[in-house]
């Protein structure tokens, strides 16, 4: 469950970590009542659960009444990546020298919380674990003992951060751990965490997801959950009984089972890729769910590929082969290029049956995945 940046800084704030003087607003009145209050320059946010809200134009910058008049008026009711905004935080801009990144979740594959810090905040971090990891310094922490004092200090100063706000970073990657600890997260982050001019650190942005498994222990957090904003994907898939997550890139998943799943858009991420959501049609998938799980991402307008990658067990290779075609004969043209790794039960047998005309079949999953970044470098094309 994701919570909004609002209902994360609230959060952040109990636990000790300085967050700028803000306020929520739903109206053209309530933003000028908060940015008369906190003062200019402000920044008016649209809280929505998606990430590239500053690109899509859902925050803006404001230095007086005029202008926040006109933020508002544009930010409230626009359609963000198909979400609908609702509020805008009305927040105090910070004058800063600096930027920081913090953030905790779990490393799958050592089974432990990682904390991260890097001096290059501001930016998104998969582009920065990219392009210069060893910008990013990485604190594996025994979940029995929870992140030492020692540990969040070390991770501080072994991402180049300065000797002068060493303290005062660690105290907040500790107040930080503590709260994905305790709120059962699956991932918390501050992107930036700004430094002023002063030297103060302040969360400018608060990251905090929730396990969905762990909401009945955490009720007060469940009661944060927004759901005005369910998009209709989202509905879609709970109707017809997917296990779907909506993100925020653009190559579209479907998988049967959710280790092979996850193992996809580990994949997608490893070769340069954003994967657009998360997609389980689960074993023993007939041609109906199928068809239907296409259904759903050819309606995703952030799809711009397809990458649908089956093991056959109990879901044999024929089966999904026909779900496939049955979906692609409901179309004059085919709305997004998909690509198809089939492998397991009836796994021959379903090649045979695909209509390659239309899409393109990859052997193994590494080609089938670089074949579908390619395809939505391209927009789709």
């Amino acid at each position: 469950m994701r919570l909004h940046e609002y209902q994360a800084k609230s959060i952040f704030s109990d636990g000790g970590i300085p967050i700028p003087p803000s306020g929520l607003a739903n109206s053209v009145e309530t933003v000028l009542e908060e940015t008369n209050r906190i003062g200019y320059p402000a920044v008016i946010k649209a809280q929505v659960h998606v990430g590239g809200r500053g690109k899509a134009g859902g925050i803006t910058l404001v230095q007086n009444d005029n202008e926040a008049e006109i933020a508002a008026n544009k930010i409230l009711g626009m359609d963000l990546k198909g979400y609908l905004v609702y509020e805008v935080l009305v927040e105090q801009a910070i004058d800063f020298v600096d930027e920081i990144y913090l953030g905790v979740t779990l490393d799958r594959s050592s089974g432990m919380p990682v904390a991260m810090v890097s001096s290059e905040g501001g930016i998104d971090i998969e582009q920065v674990a990219s392009s210069t990891p060893d910008a990013i310094s990485k604190t594996y922490v025994n979940p029995l003992l929870g992140l030492s004092d020692s540990q969040a200090k070390t991770a501080v100063l072994d991402a180049g951060i300065s000797p002068t706000l060493t303290d005062k970073v660690a105290n907040i990657l500790l107040s930080l751990y503590n709260i994905w600890e305790t709120s059962d997260a699956t991932e918390t982050e501050i992107n930036p965490l700004m430094v002023s001019k002063d030297g103060d650190v302040i969360a400018t942005d608060a990251v905090l997801n929730i396990e969905d498994d762990a909401l009945f222990r955490q009720k007060k957090l469940a009661d944060l959950r927004d759901i005005r904003n369910n998009n209709k994907l989202e509905s879609k898939a709970d109707l017809y009984g997917f296990n779907y997550v909506r993100l925020d890139g653009n190559i579209g998943i479907i998988g049967n089972g959710a280790g092979l799943v996850m193992t996809t858009l580990d994949l997608v991420d490893h070769y340069g890729g954003k994967p657009a959501n998360f997609l389980d049609i689960g074993g023993g998938a007939n041609s109906v769910r199928v068809e239907n799980a296409l259904e759903i991402l050819f309606e995703d307008e952030n799809v711009d590929s397809i990458l649908f990658n089956i093991f056959g067990g109990i879901t044999r290779g024929d089966e999904v082969a026909q779900g496939i075609n049955d979906a692609l004969e409901n179309f004059d043209t085919l709305p997004k290029p998909i690509v198809v790794r089939l492998d397991g039960t009836n796994a021959k047998e379903g090649m045979e049956i695909l209509n390659t005309d239309h899409l393109t079949v990859e052997s193994t999953l590494e080609s089938a995945v670089q074949r579908a970044i390619e395809l939505a470098s391209k927009g789709g094309d």
